[in-house]
This record gives C-alpha cells, sequence and structure tokens, in this order.
C-alpha cells in the first residue's frame, strides 16, 4: 500500500470520534450509513484487511448482523460501543466487540482495537498478532466466507 494512503488511514483512525451512546442514537447511524452502502470497507480487526470495498449488500448485510451481534451480546440499556468520525456524515466508524471490550472509555496510551471498522478509505493492518475468539472467527467467516 502506498505510505501516503497507510498515514492518511492511521491519522483518520486517530482521529476524533463521538460515540453513538444510546440506542436510539446507533439506530440514526446505522440509518445514515444506509443511505449510501456503496464505497464501504468492512475491515474486521485481525483478519486480513480487504482490498476493495465490500458490496452494497454485503454491507447492509454486515450491518443487519452486527447490529443484532450488539443487541444480543451488550446487554446494557446504552450502546457506547459504536463511534463514528461524525455521526451526520461518517467516514469512518469502530465498533467494539461486547466480549472484548477492556477499558474502551477514557485516556489509555494503549487502548483497545475495535473488533470491527467500516471506511471510506482503505484499511491497514492495525494489529496482525491480535488472537481472536473461534466464535467471532466463526462468526465473520459466515459473513465474508
Amino acid at each position: 500500500m502506498h505510505e501516503q494512503a497507510h498515514s492518511d488511514y492511521l491519522q483518520a483512525f486517530r482521529g476524533s470520534f463521538t460515540s453513538a451512546l444510546r440506542w436510539h442514537h446507533l439506530d440514526d447511524l446505522w440509518a445514515r450509513l444506509r443511505e449510501a452502502p456503496e464505497g464501504w470497507y468492512v475491515y474486521a480487526v485481525g483478519h486480513d484487511v480487504p482490498a476493495v470495498p465490500a458490496s452494497g449488500k454485503e454491507f447492509l448485510a454486515f450491518l443487519d448482523e452486527v447490529d443484532k451481534l450488539l443487541r444480543q451480546e451488550h446487554d446494557e440499556d446504552y450502546c457506547g460501543i459504536v463511534y463514528a468520525d461524525s455521526l451526520d456524515d461518517p467516514a469512518m466508524v469502530k465498533i467494539y466487540d461486547p466480549n472484548n471490550l477492556g477499558v474502551v472509555c477514557g485516556y489509555s496510551d494503549n487502548p483497545p482495537l475495535p473488533g470491527w471498522v467500516l471506511s471510506r478509505i482503505p484499511p491497514v493492518d492495525l494489529e496482525a498478532d491480535r488472537l481472536l475468539p473461534n466464535n467471532r472467527k466463526r462468526w465473520w467467516k459466515r459473513l465474508f466466507g
């Protein structure tokens, strides 16, 4: 990958993000993403970095499945584990795995990586050596083979 593209992705990834704190905020974010489903990279951190954006159909299927997963496994009255660079006009979204949260909130020199990143920018490998639980590997494989 071109060094500038690599740098652009990391700069965007480390930029400012806003939480979809409540479930209705998440619903609003999903609605925004559904308005233009083409051109999104769907990156499961710890898996191969996608070389091309997901098709619109794949992207919409991912949103449906990850929404189900978050609502089933994040048994809270708030969401707070999905962050977007802009809730109104998102270009990058970080989705944290409810079973691997660590300390998502607050400051850390080494914050946990999200489970999935949606971006308009081609992604880079955020952590090649991270171990993923087998249930997440199976879940991802079922969606994207």
